[in-house]
């Protein structure tokens, strides 16, 4: 089947890509992934050019403008393409939403950025995130008319965490309480997806550096309501969520803990192994089935 943008009548579907630091150091699984199935449905990325750190997750809390320097010159670079950005972590996507944001509201941002910056501004274009793109964007009924290989038999929970639908005054595109537009993708692609507790609980974040015990109390939360519904893995969209939840899960026969475009891609029949192999937690029973 055609990729989505190369369809009669439809928009190109073109984003200036922010990977940030993650996607391109002990998330590249994710970054692999992203490219791959943006690729496959016709999403052009276009890797944004000299991009910078956006601070997460301290920067904001040590210095306001020096958190909105950062974020705002990867703004400013994407304007300049004339293209709004794409995000694929919801940290990174969280801090550019939020200079965006107060860029628009807050008079004294706007007046000291373009000068910060040394760079041109005026929050003409979006940041969205690639689940969003992905997801409500190209749609999940047209990625759905496009799967290959349909993960039937294959139950899982998806993962939101806590930043990637809030503050919802940021964030804007799925619920902040019951998102859907996970659920709603990877019914898309066959699989099953069971209703569970804990879709928006915090996984403890950057607090595995130093609060290992809170994480490890978390993270068992986590698992245990994924464990209820029966899930066979957990599927997120963040690299930090993704990490607590793969490294701090105890006991035997932990659950497999996939990025949403991994199944994307194993749905498209996209070459998966090159992701899969990376993680530490062996998804090979679910790859095969």
């Amino acid at each position: 089947m055609k990729p989505l943008s190369d369809r009669p009548g439809e928009d190109s579907l073109r984003y200036a890509y922010y990977p940030g630091c993650t996607l391109v150091t002990t998330a590249r699984e994710y970054d692999q992934s992203v490219r791959e199935v943006c690729r496959k449905l016709g999403v052009e990325l276009v890797e944004l050019p000299d991009w910078n750190c956006c601070g997460a997750s301290s920067g904001h809390s040590r210095d306001y403008w020096l958190s909105h320097t950062l974020t705002g010159r990867n703004l400013a670079i994407a304007e300049g393409e004339g293209l709004d950005i794409a995000v694929a972590c919801p940290a990174c996507f969280l801090r550019l939403r939020n200079t965006q944001y107060e860029f628009k509201n807050k008079a004294g941002l706007r007046e000291k950025l373009p000068s910060l910056i040394k760079l041109p501004y005026t929050a003409r274009y979006e940041v969205r995130h690639l689940l969003d793109i992905i997801g409500n964007v190209a749609g999940a009924g047209a990625v759905g008319k496009m799967v290959v290989k349909p993960l039937t038999g294959l139950r899982v929970v998806p993962y939101y965490g806590c930043y990637l639908v809030r503050p919802p005054e940021l964030t804007g595109f799925d619920d902040p309480e019951n998102p859907q537009s996970m659920d709603n993708l990877l019914k898309a692609l066959g699989a099953e997806v069971p209703d569970w507790g804990a879709k928006v609980d915090c996984c403890g974040g950057s607090l595995s550096f130093t609060n290992r015990d809170a994480v490890i109390r978390l993270v068992a939360g986590i698992v245990a309501a994924a464990r209820e519904v029966e899930a066979q893995a957990v599927v997120t969209a963040c690299p930090l969520c993704q990490v607590n939840l793969e490294t701090r899960q105890s006991g035997e026969n932990p659950l497999p803990v996939l990025y949403f475009t991994e199944l994307v891609g194993l749905a498209l029949g996209c070459d998966a192994k090159p992701w899969l192999r990376r993680h530490l937690i062996s998804p090979a029973k679910i790859s095969r089935k």
